[in-house]
């Protein structure tokens, strides 16, 4: 049968069990790792760490997935060359063309 508590005069609540978070029983779960397993950098040396495997990729010019800065995409109809533009429109007038009578 469900408990009731008082919380302030006049004002009662259910007291329900506990509910802890779902966690793992590592001893800090929401820890990232800098270990890995030994991993080979194109300069032929094995690395265990994170931070350095990614400090040597980087000097030597190497782009990791993922975390590359991408250029800007222009907006708008005006990133559209003329010649993109008749090309668009004459594709639509072929399509029209062939549907319509």
């Amino acid at each position: 049968m469900p408990e009731l508590v008082e919380v302030a005069p006049g004002r009662w609540r259910i007291k329900r069990a506990e509910q802890r978070a779902a966690r793992s029983d590592l001893p800090m779960p929401m820890v990232i790792s800098d270990t890995m397993d030994p991993v080979e950098q194109v300069d032929g040396k094995f690395y265990t760490s994170k931070s350095a495997f990614r400090a040597v990729g980087r000097s030597l010019g190497l782009v990791e997935v993922g975390n590359e800065k991408l250029p800007a995409k222009p907006k708008g109809q005006g990133s559209m060359t003329p010649a993109a533009k008749a090309g668009r429109r004459e594709a639509l007038q072929r399509a029209f063309q062939k549907v319509l009578p």
